[in-house]
């Protein structure tokens, strides 16, 4: 029975090779896809909240400038704590219950700062939405390259970024016009349009695989791929990347250091350091008090930068297939590099009061550049690349 069960699989894996099935885009993937990414673009309505409200918080809210700073921090701080249990979630949950988890986090966080009457509530929705912003940082990306074609694996992850900067766009271009309490009621409603949606789209076929439901692996892909696609294939090739990873399964964490992986483990941890320590963080946080600091408009900046957020995404899209991602990569870290260098030298004009009326255009546009070079690689690539030098789980 086994010797028949592997004969099968290796059938199904030479029949996959000339499979053209798996190439096609249903609407099945791409309402999963929308779906997914719908917390995206609250990760990205968090990630500019503070920016621009504020002065607005702290003037209802009576709040010093470390009050406040530390209501931002806290974002990182639940963030953290998510990524810590995202992975082991994922596993035990799978993919759409801990989706499902997301949005309880994140449309309590949203809910707790929208009717705060003081900073213990603002900071404890602030810890949540930072949990659930922790959980959708592994999550979405991972669901996305499960159920997506090889083909177009890229681009369709890559949308992750482009909600993310959609929602980065909303809150920069009416942050400064709208109340800052109905602007977390915006920020949650993705949220439950995803916890809606997950009752509509498939479990991963790789999960399903992983706990060895073989039958509701190929209902899984049916739905993705359509009903009258052969999926034997694609579903033999998920059955042997399972057995591949249960037969490795009972390594100890130690094994992960082993020289075999040493490349693997460098070129992941690496590029979500990269990311981190960038200070793109810290410019979306207060990106305001920047513009205010140099002498530019506030509202004027934020509105400017909130229709280039989503085009600059866009590049990352357009361009992650057809460049690859080492290029791409190479690409972003040159142009932040410059921007970033660029943006210091005017700051010491400014100090040196030399060419004061030209400053603070000069590191708006230069903010620009920086943003628009982190979007087409280090943006949103990382999770891309994470998603595949692990094997997809």
């Amino acid at each position: 029975m086994v010797v028949e069960g592997d004969r099968n699989i290796e059938e199904g894996l030479l029949l996959h090779e000339n499979d053209k099935d798996d190439r096609r885009i249903t609407s099945c993937v791409i309402l999963s896809t929308f779906v997914a990414v719908s917390s995206s673009f609250s990760y990205g309505c968090a990630s500019g909240y503070t920016s621009g409200s504020e002065t607005a918080i702290m003037k209802e809210l009576d709040l010093s400038i470390g009050q406040f700073s530390a209501f931002g921090s806290f974002l990182n701080v639940g963030g953290a704590v998510g990524a810590l249990f995202c992975g082991q979630m994922a596993v035990t949950l799978g993919r759409r219950r801990s989706l499902w988890a997301c949005d309880l986090f994140c449309i309590f966080g949203w809910l707790s700062i929208a009717f705060a009457k003081n900073v213990l509530w603002l900071d404890l929705g602030r810890i949540s939405l930072g949990i659930g912003v922790g959980l959708i940082s592994y999550l979405v990306p991972v669901y996305i390259a499960e159920i997506t074609p090889k083909h177009v694996r890229g681009a369709f992850t890559a949308s992750n970024q482009i909600l993310s900067n959609s929602g980065i766009s909303l809150i920069y271009f009416v942050g400064t016009i709208i109340n800052w309490r109905v602007l977390a009621i915006i920020g949650s409603i993705p949220c439950f349009i995803q916890a809606i949606g997950i009752y509509f789209i498939p479990e991963s076929p790789r999960w399903l695989a992983k706990i060895g439901s073989a039958k509701e692996v190929e209902s899984s892909l049916h739905r993705l791929r359509g009903r009258g696609a052969n999926v034997s294939g694609e579903a033999a090739e998920i059955q042997v990347m399972t057995k591949m990873i249960e037969e490795d399964s009972k390594s100890s964490f130690r094994d992960m250091f082993q020289k075999k992986y040493r490349r693997t483990l460098v070129v992941g941890i690496g590029l979500m350091f990269l990311q981190q320590l960038s200070g793109a963080t810290g410019i979306t946080y207060y990106s305001n008090a920047i513009f205010r600091k140099v002498g530019f408009s506030e509202r004027l900046g934020s509105m400017i930068f909130g229709v280039f957020v989503i085009p600059k995404a866009l590049m990352g899209v357009v361009l992650v297939d057809r460049w690859g991602r080492r290029p791409l990569l190479l690409a972003s870290a040159a142009g932040m590099s410059i921007g970033s260098a660029l943006i210091g030298v005017c700051f010491t004009l400014q100090g040196r009061n030399l060419l004061p009326e030209l400053t603070p255009v000069l590191v708006f546009v230069f903010i620009l550049v920086y943003f628009g070079s982190y979007a087409i690689g280090l943006g949103g690539l990382p999770w891309v690349i994470m998603s595949e030098v692990n094997d997809l789980f």
